[in-house]
């Protein structure tokens, strides 16, 4: 297959849904020849700073000369950036090659692999072919059945979890916390942002179940973050800072902070000008950090606001957090099948107070929000933070992914 042939059947593979469970992870990861037998893994779970905290590890480790890999989900525009080699996406020869691969491996499987199950172990395969010597491994949904948790990491690295996924990972924070801390595996040393009480339960009789050190950090990173800001990132900063010496890791502060100084994230509190930011914020406590990161950068400023979100998160919730720094919102459609209408948007937003309540297309809801003289802020959905550095950026609308 071409690179073009390889992504539509890889996509067409979504038709599968999201399946938790490990089987065919380790049955492809087999048919490539175990590469993850060859790696060294960080391995990070949580619902929140998730790709925030593997991006400073990753930029921590380049500036300290190690070969990294970076696997991270979902994507905002261009598929490749989900597997990253030295901050460089995974070229479309080497996408192609390995989807090949795997296609001919799988094609005879009674029980066909999911979308993620195969972007997983593309990544390791890419990683192990090219030689890297760390990889920064981000889960995508939970952590016990997910299809990461099939290596065997040098440090489980756990940020801070909330209410997220429900209909996959459980109802109570708890339930969730336990299925998260399924990435702490037998000796091997875990590291924990600060987490509430129940959640903090749950890790600490999990790390002793499997004998595994466990240390949560008790301070923020002190310095500043030019690509990152908000009090949220010196938490996330410190929790990479400490997942890399727990994982043994030889870095020294002047390293630490050279790479934290270059990290970039984007649709992260990302300011793509001015007066532009886009957050992929898309359940309550996300929305509360960037509420905080806000009001850190534009202080009393209200955001002329641009929201769209996926069906099965509670809009109302956060519409009602973002309320505090807006008094507008332009509702939009997400390009996804899990997308809400603007119509099903409306009733949150009428109920959370908005002064002024707006239905468009992302397009025109940029124009407008823009006409009126404040700062505009995109927030709601990692999907609407893509199709909108697509449509800043020129590019053809990203396929929605299902994780």
């Amino acid at each position: 297959m071409n690179y073009a042939d390889a992504l539509a059947w890889l996509y067409g593979t979504q038709t599968f849904g999201i399946k938790l469970g490990l089987d065919n992870t380790r049955r492809l990861l087999a048919a490539v020849g175990d590469p993850q037998a060859r790696l060294r893994f960080l391995h990070v779970a949580g619902t929140n700073g998730k790709g925030s905290t593997c991006a400073m590890m990753d930029a921590i480790l380049r500036a300290a000369g190690h070969r990294t890999g970076l696997y991270t989900s979902p994507h905002l525009v261009d598929f490749r950036e989900r597997i990253r080699l030295d901050g460089a996406m995974i070229p479309e020869d080497a996408v192609a090659g390995g989807l090949t691969l795997l296609r001919g491996a799988a094609e005879s499987w009674d029980h066909a692999p999911t979308f993620f199950e195969l972007a997983t172990v593309l990544a390791a395969w890419w990683f192990a072919r090219e030689g890297a010597d760390y990889v920064v491994w981000e889960t995508g949904m939970g952590g016990r059945l997910d299809a990461t948790n099939a290596v065997t990491p040098e440090v489980a690295v756990i940020t801070p979890i909330g209410m997220d996924h429900q209909k996959w990972l459980g109802e109570s924070l708890a339930q969730i916390a336990g299925e998260k801390a399924g990435i702490i595996k037998t000796g091997v040393p875990t590291v924990s942002a600060p987490q509430p009480s129940e959640v903090r339960t749950v890790l600490e009789a999990r790390a002793a179940e499997a004998g595994a050190p466990l240390e949560f950090v008790a301070e923020p990173w002190p310095g500043d973050l030019p690509g990152l800001p908000g009090p949220h990132q010196r938490w996330n900063a410190s929790l990479a800072c400490a997942a890399l010496r727990a994982a043994g890791v030889q870095v020294n502060g002047e390293t630490e902070s050279e790479g934290l100084r270059r990290v970039v994230w984007p649709g992260r509190f990302q300011r793509v000008t001015e007066n532009l930011v886009i957050d992929g914020a898309h359940n309550p406590e996300a929305v509360e950090t960037l509420v905080s990161a806000w009001r850190e950068v534009f202080g009393d400023r209200r955001a002329s606001l641009v929201f769209g979100a996926l069906r099965d998160k509670d809009a109302g919730q956060l519409l009602q957090r973002l309320r505090a720094i807006s008094d507008e919102v332009w509702l939009v459609p997400v390009s996804s099948a899990r997308g809400s209408s603007t119509a099903e948007l409306r009733p949150a937003a009428d109920a959370a107070g908005f002064v002024a309540v707006h239905e468009g297309s992302v397009a025109e809801s940029l124009t407008a929000a823009h006409a009126a003289k404040r700062p505009v802020l995109v927030a709601g959905s990692l999907f609407l933070a893509g199709e909108v550095l697509a449509l800043l950026e020129g590019a053809p609308s990203p396929q929605a992914t299902a994780q």
